[in-house]
């Protein structure tokens, strides 16, 4: 038996919607009726929270690589010599 296959990948009609966000009550209820009720300094102040959050990992990925670097790899191998 042949499957029907659609070339922009959308669901058949009548099958529920798989798109990010669909259906999702913070998505289309919580988030817009908040959204209407934040001042743009509470907007401003998460934005800028999120941006800290993010330089913290990277601080914390920064300093990882940096003690991976200095530390000499266990997987160096020894000098053979080949006769």
């Amino acid at each position: 038996m042949e499957e029907k296959t659609t070339s922009t990948g959308t669901a058949a009609e009548g099958a529920p919607s798989t798109a990010p966000g669909a259906g999702c009550f913070i998505c289309n209820v919580a988030l817009p009726i908040m959204e209407h009720f934040w001042s743009d300094a509470t907007s401003d102040h998460f934005r800028n929270s999120r941006i800290e959050f993010l330089k913290g990992i990277r601080s914390l990925l920064d300093q990882r690589i940096e003690y991976l670097s200095r530390r000499p790899s266990p997987r160096q191998g020894t000098h053979v010599t080949v006769e």
